[in-house]
């Protein structure tokens, strides 16, 4: 029988615990979570993300639930916005904090899988 205490998830799961409480303050929900993670793939990989773009993903929930989150991520300054070359649409950018987030969040991951 293996136990699921060697699981390098659980492991995982528990320095991330560690990390939210650290930062009490920011804690994301699921949603918040899934629109950061969206903003920064798209970051990384030199795509521009507008507003807009991330409002309709239908299956994260409605516009105004999605609109929402948007401005608490914002608010919480893990996001920033600014209007693109033609001033009507919005483009989301990580910041600084929250590259540093997901830097820390690879740390969590990593640690987690080396074996003791």
């Amino acid at each position: 029988m293996s136990t699921i205490k060697s699981s390098s998830y659980v492991r995982f799961l528990n320095l991330m615990d560690v990390l939210d409480r650290i930062n009490p303050g920011k804690r994301l929900d699921s949603i918040e979570e899934s629109l950061l993670d969206k903003i920064v793939l798209s970051f990384h990989a030199k795509q521009s993300v507008l507003v807009g773009d991330l409002i309709s993903l239908s299956e994260l929930g409605s516009q105004a639930t999605l609109h929402g989150r948007l401005k608490n991520l914002s608010a919480m300054g893990y996001i920033k916005m600014a209007a693109n070359e033609d001033g009507r649409k919005k483009e989301v950018v990580p910041s600084k904090m929250a590259i540093k987030r997901y830097e820390e969040i690879s740390k969590c991951l990593e640690k987690a899988v080396k074996t003791i």
